[in-house]
This record gives structure tokens, C-alpha cells and sequence, in this order.
């Protein structure tokens, strides 16, 4: 058929070949030509297909046929399948089959369980059993025997592990019943221990029996209790307390009886006592630690024969529970108390070193202690640091004497040193041999300061020349014990004098001459002691950073007394009412009672002052509250809008008063600067300027208006200091209302500097 089919070719059934060029499209007769053709070619393809099938007619006839078979096979199988299908789907035998084998499992589940259950049974009456025989055994003192059986049924029982829901109830119980049982035989062993070692206090003794009876129980030998306790895990427990009376009526007298004493000992086969006894040799003392370590020593060996039985391990236990104690006892009863007090004595300290080595090897070697352990070795840690120890000891002494000073001074001025006292009043050579004053250095003066800041600066140079002669770790300590000590008085100082501080009076002007004393002392230090520190600190060693402390706290000191007496000098010129209506004779009296108080105040303050500070911050603080005063009289009297003629008069009188009763105050201020009255007074007045405002005041108050205006065209009135307007005012409070008036303001307002 493919061959028919390929043999048409429509190049063939036309008359042209040419079918590639659209531009010539097939005519009618090519058309019917075609058409025939292609009807000729169909027929004789029918024809060929007609033979073919003639030709093959029984190959034909045998496909169909067996296409017919296979759809009858197929039909049988699909009716065989829903046959099937319908007997499966009425009673499927994959359920009784699958009830069978559930029923088999569940029988050999319950089968195994049973089985289980019965081994269980047989566990838990094999443990009862045990515990019986445990309890059994306690009752005949078979402490072996019920020790062990305890430690097999703990592992067995698992007590100590944390419970599982899914054990059985009854394994709870056992448990219970372990540890009753358990108890019992911790209360009988540890009653065996107290039976074991007796404390008699009144003979000084220690007996340890080895054959023990306690209740029905006789014959038991010590070591088998403690073979016991070993094995339950009690063996700490059982000694604490015997580790404790030890200590209470042993080693604490031995160590603490005031006098040396030495131990004794007595032993058979039933017993081993041990007493305390005096020593032979009255005079013996524990100075070097021998006899001390022996005694001591002596003691353990006893406690490693007669309780621990030569035993490594409950040697071991005894020494944990004893050794820390013990230590701790021999380091505050002995080790403590001769270390020595001077650094030359250091070196006679070693004989305790190599007796403490020594005596902590015995040890080790009886198992008390381990080698292993840094802590056991304390002893010996604490004798090889005894530099520290004795440094650090110092520097308490250091501290303890500084802060008693401190305290104890009560920071009062001598009457010898007074201002009235003849020190003061004589000439230098009495000031410079008192105990109290004491140069500045880097400044050619000299001041009073307290007995406590002198003493410490004493106590602080002393320590300063140990730091030079000591070791590198003692120089360290006293350098240290030196920077707190200085640092003491910042702390204790200020908080004792807190309610003088807070007044007006020589106490605290004395604590500022203090700080100024440390501030210029300690500077000093490095070069006068820099230069023989030990080479390792002297990097480390600087004062530097506490003189500022001082310096800064003399400062604040020195600024509140100046502030203190400034508000009372402003509450007494509050008094005064702002200088108002004075020609009244009440308001005169009570201004110059004002002018009175701030002249008491200057006064007092001159003569807390005064003897005290250093003549350059006595003229300093002086001129500041002078400078206060003076500003604050002339700017109220300034201020005033309306001056009678007879309140001029009376104005000038209290200013004139005041300055007169002021005089001693400027001749005090004068002292030193020149001989002459009236230089002083012009040095005075460049350091008070308000003084000069003052005093030309006073003259302003008398003046005619011409002369006051040709002072401030002068530029007098300037130059001490009055404003424009400060003039103005003053010529409108006194003057009337002029031509002249007039004339005057306009002249000092155009008048330009």
C-alpha cells in the first residue's frame, strides 16, 4: 500500500513542470486533465487493494479470528475476578488471619509479662530478704556484713538516682526500708565512735578504747566500726564529731594555754590515753616553733596509731576535717604573733620558716595532708610571705596611729601661740623655735599648722625612710601605708571639724594652713627620697597627684571663711536700711550701730585671721572683704534718690567713722609693704578700689556742684572708680533742679573718656 500510495506524483498528472512560479496559474484544461487523472490513478489503486485482500484472505480470516478468542478470554477472566472479588468482600479471611496473629502476640505478651513479674518477685523478696539479713546482722553487731550488704542493695535499689515513674511501687518502698536501715546503723556506729573516744576535762585527757558495748551489743572492736563506716560511706560523718572535740579540748589548749605545754601518752591493748600535761621546762616558750611543731606532731601521730589505725585513707579523712583549723590556729596563736616588728629582725624569722617546712613534710608524710594541695600547705605559704605579712602589719600600725592622731586632736590654738601671746608679740626667734610652725617649701614663709598635721608628717617621713632601707615588697607596702596615711586626713579632718568649717573662727583657718602645709610638703618627697627607693618602684612611687587635693582643699577652706564673713558684714549693712534718712536722729543711731557691727566683725575676723594665715593670704582674703564692704556702703549710699543737706553732713560723719574705727585693719594691712603712712595707703587703696571710691565719697558729700563736676571732667572720679550715671544720680539725690544743675549734667554728659 506505502508503494502505491509513493508512486503518485501530481508533476506527472500535469502538463507543465514548472510549480514554483506563482505568476502562472494552471489553466482550465490542466485543471480537468488533472482531474482525470487523478481518478484513473484512484481506480486502479482500489483495484490493487481489491486483489490483495483476495489474495490474503485466510491470514485475514485467521487475525480475526483469534481477535474474536482473545475477547472471549478476557470476558472468563473479568466474570473469574468479580467472582472473587464478591467471595472476598462477604468474608475476607485477611481478618481472621490477622485476629489470629493479634491473639497469639497478646498471649505471648501476657506470658512475658507474667514471666517478668515473677522475676520481679524473685528480685524484690531476694532485696527483702537482704534487708532482713541486714537488720538481722545489726542486732549481732555484724557491722561488716550489714556494711556490705548496705552498699550492694544502695546499687541495687538505686538510691540516690533520681525516680522513675515506670519502676515498680514496691521498689519505693524498698527504698524506704534501705534508709530506715541505713539510719540504724549510722546511729549505733556513731554511738560507737562517742564510746570510742572519751574527753575528760578535768584530767587534761584523751582515751581511745578499742573493744566497745553499747546497749546488748559487746566485744565490738573499733576498727571493725570503722571498717563500717568506711564501707557505707559514713566515715566523715562518724569522725566530724570526734574531729571537733579534738579541736575543742585538745589542740585549743595546746595552743592557747598561755604557757608551753606537751603531750603524754599511755597505751595498752584495750585502750590509748593521752594527756596534756605542763611543760618540764617552765621557762621553754614557742618562740622558734620547734616545740610548738612537736607537740603538735606528736598529737597526730596519736590520732594515725590509736583511732585511724595506720589507715592512709581515714588518716586523710581525719586531716580534712582537723587540718584547716589547725592551721588557721597556729597562724593567729603563733605564726601571727612573731612576725617581726622591725625589718631588721626579718632575718631571724627564718629559723620559723625551715621549722614550719619541716613540720608540714611530717605531715605529709602521715597522711594528714596532701603534697598535692596548695591549701594544706598554708602554713608554710604564710611563713614564706612573712615579708608581706610583717609589711602589711606595719602599715595597719602606720594607719591605725595616723587615724588616732587625727582623731585625737582637737585642733586648738595654744595660748602661747595666740595673737596677744608673747611669741607673737617678740621677734622671730621665738616664732621659729615653736613646735607648731613649720617652714613652706618652694616658699620663704612660714605658718602655724595643727599638732596632728605636724605628727603625721612625721609619721609619714619615718615611714618614707623604711621604704629606702626595705625590700621590694615592704618598700611597696609603706609607700603605700605613706600615700593612705596622708589621704587620712582628707578623709577624717574635714568630717570632724565639719560644724567649725561651717563658722567663723581659728580652727578652721589653722586646717587651712594644714592643707596648705601638706600641699608644699609633699612635693618634697621625690626629691628627697626618690633617689634611695628600691629600683623596682620607683616608677610606681609618686606623690605628685596629692598636693592639688590639698592644695585645692585649702583653697575651698580658705574661700567659705571669706564667704562666711561677707554675708554677716551684708547682714550688719542690711541693718543700716540703705543708708536712709540719717540727719533723724533714731536713723543716725541705728546706721552707725550697723557701721559699729561691721567694724566688730572686721575686727574679730582681724584677730582670727591674723596670726594665723600667711601675711600674703591674710592681706589677700582681708582686701576681698574689705573690698566687699567698701563696694557695698557706697553703692546703698549711691543709690539714695533724695539727700537732704544736714543727711550729707551726717552721711560723710559714718563714713569717716567707719574708716577711722578701720584704721588698725589698714595699718595691719600696710605692715610690710612701706614704712611710709602714705604709700601704704596709696597701696592700700590699688588693692581695694573701692576704698578710694569710698573715701572720695565722703569728700563728694561736701562738695559744691562745680567742684564735683570739674572732678569728673578731670577724670578723678573715674579713676576711682564711679560711673556716669553713678555721678548723675548723685547731683539730682543732693541738688535742686537748676540752670546751674542743668548746666553741670550736661557738662559730664558730653565729657567723653
Amino acid at each position: 500500500m506505502e508503494s502505491l500510495f509513493g508512486a503518485i506524483n501530481v508533476r506527472d498528472l500535469l502538463s507543465t513542470q514548472d510549480l514554483s512560479d506563482r505568476n502562472s496559474p494552471l489553466s482550465a484544461p490542466d485543471l480537468r486533465l488533472l482531474i482525470e487523472r487523478v481518478e484513473s490513478h484512484s481506480h486502479q489503486i482500489r483495484s490493487q487493494v481489491h486483489s490483495y485482500l483476495d489474495s490474503h484472505r485466510e491470514d485475514f480470516e485467521s487475525l480475526f479470528s483469534l481477535c474474536n478468542d482473545a475477547v472471549t478470554q478476557t470476558q472468563r477472566v473479568s466474570d473469574d475476578v468479580a467472582g472473587v472479588i464478591k467471595l472476598v468482600s462477604e468474608r475476607p479471611p485477611d481478618v481472621e488471619v490477622r485476629e489470629a496473629v493479634e491473639e497469639i502476640k497478646a498471649k505471648r505478651d501476657e506470658l512475658k509479662v507474667k514471666r517478668e513479674l515473677l522475676g520481679l518477685v524473685g528480685i524484690v523478696v531476694g532485696l527483702n530478704q537482704r534487708l532482713e539479713s541486714v537488720r538481722e546482722g545489726l542486732k549481732s553487731g555484724k557491722f561488716q556484713f550489714v556494711a556490705q550488704g548496705l552498699k550492694e542493695l544502695k546499687v541495687a535499689l538505686r538510691v540516690g538516682d533520681e525516680e522513675d515513674d515506670r519502676e515498680p511501687l514496691v521498689y519505693g518502698l524498698l527504698r524506704k526500708e534501705w534508709l530506715l536501715c541505713f539510719e540504724e546503723i549510722q546511729d549505733v556506729l556513731v554511738k560507737f565512735m562517742e564510746k570510742a573516744v572519751r574527753f575528760d576535762r578535768g584530767l587534761n585527757q584523751v582515751e581511745v578504747k578499742y573493744k566497745l558495748e553499747v546497749d546488748t551489743m559487746n566485744g565490738i572492736q573499733l576498727q571493725a566500726v570503722l571498717e563500717a563506716m568506711e564501707v557505707v560511706g559514713i566515715l566523715e560523718y562518724g569522725l566530724a564529731k570526734v574531729a571537733d572535740l579534738m579541736i575543742k579540748y585538745v589542740i585549743t589548749p595546746f595552743l592557747n594555754g598561755g604557757q608551753p605545754l606537751s603531750f603524754l601518752e599511755e597505751s595498752n591493748q584495750e585502750s590509748a590515753v593521752l594527756k596534756i600535761v605542763s611543760s618540764p621546762d617552765s621557762k621553754l616558750e614557742y618562740l622558734d616553733g620547734e616545740f610548738l611543731y612537736s607537740g603538735i606532731l606528736h598529737f597526730i601521730k596519736f590520732i594515725y596509731g590509736s583511732i585511724c589505725f595506720q589507715n592512709s585513707s581515714w588518716m586523710q579523712c581525719f586531716g580534712r576535717l582537723t587540718w584547716p583549723r589547725i592551721a588557721e590556729q597556729i597562724i593567729s596563736s603563733f605564726l601571727s604573733k612573731v612576725v617581726p616588728t622591725d625589718a631588721s629582725k626579718l632575718p631571724d624569722f627564718q629559723k620559723i620558716i625551715k621549722c614550719t617546712s619541716e613540720f608540714e613534710m611530717a605531715l605529709e608524710e602521715l597522711m594528714f595532708i596532701s603534697a598535692s594541695d596548695d591549701k594544706d600547705n598554708r602554713l608554710s605559704k604564710f611563713a614564706e610571705n612573712v615579708e608581706v605579712h610583717f609589711a602589711s602589719k606595719k602599715k595597719t600600725e602606720i594607719l591605725a596611729k595616723a587615724r588616732s592622731l587625727l582623731l585625737e586632736c582637737d585642733f586648738s590654738i595654744p595660748q602661747e601661740y595666740t595673737r596677744d601671746s608673747s611669741v607673737w608679740k617678740n621677734d622671730e626667734t621665738s616664732i621659729q623655735s615653736s613646735s607648731h610652725v613649720v617652714d613652706l617649701l618652694f616658699l620663704s614663709e612660714r605658718c602655724l599648722v595643727s599638732k596632728a598635721a605636724k605628727q603625721l608628717m612625721v609619721l609619714i617621713h619615718q615611714t618614707l625612710q623604711d621604704v629606702c632601707l626595705s625590700s621590694t615588697r615592704v618598700a611597696l607596702e609603706f609607700y603605700r601605708a605613706a600615700r593612705d596615711a596622708i589621704l587620712l586626713y582628707e578623709v577624717v579632718v574635714p568630717i570632724k571639724l565639719e560644724r567649725q568649717l561651717n563658722g567663723i573662727n581659728q580652727v578652721a583657718v589653722l586646717m587651712h594652713n594644714d592643707c596648705l602645709y601638706l600641699s608644699r610638703e609633699i612635693p618634697g618627697f621625690a626629691f628627697e627620697y626618690r633617689t634611695d627607693f628600691p629600683s623596682s618602684i620607683k616608677e610606681h612611687a609618686v606623690f605628685v597627684d596629692l598636693a592639688p587635693r590639698f592644695q585645692l582643699l585649702a583653697e575651698e577652706i580658705l574661700q567659705r571663711q571669706v564667704h562666711l564673713v561677707i554675708l554677716n558684714l551684708n547682714e550688719a549693712i542690711d541693718g543700716a536700711d540703705g543708708f536712709q534718712n540719717t540727719h533723724q536722729m533714731q536713723q543716725f543711731e541705728s546706721t552707725k550701730f550697723s557701721i559699729d557691727q561691721v567694724v566688730f566683725i572686721l575686727g574679730k575676723v582681724h584677730i582670727i585671721w591674723e596670726p594665723l594665715l600667711l601675711p600674703s593670704t591674710y592681706k589677700k582674703s582681708m582686701c576681698t572683704v574689705l573690698e566687699s564692704v567698701f563696694s557695698r556702703i557706697a553703692r546703698d549710699i549711691l543709690l539714695l534718690d533724695d539727700i537732704a543737706a544736714d543727711e550729707t553732713l551726717q552721711l560723710q560723719r559714718l563714713i569717716q567713722l567707719m574708716l577711722e574705727s578701720l584704721s588698725f585693719l589698714f595699718e595691719s594691712l600696710a605692715t610690710g609693704v612701706q614704712n611710709s603712712h602714705e604709700f601704704s595707703m596709696e597701696s592700700l587703696e590699688d588693692l581695694i578700689p573701692s576704698m578710694r571710691k569710698i573715701r572720695k565719697l565722703s569728700e563728694l558729700l561736701d562738695m559744691p556742684l562745680k567742684s564735683i563736676t570739674a572732678s569728673w571732667e578731670d577724670k578723678e572720679l573715674f579713676s576711682c572708680g564711679f560711673t556716669i550715671t553713678e555721678v548723675e544720680d548723685f547731683i539730682k539725690a543732693i541738688f535742686t533742679d537748676s540752670p546751674l544743675r542743668k548746666d553741670c549734667l550736661w557738662r559730664i554728659q558730653s565729657t567723653s573718656f
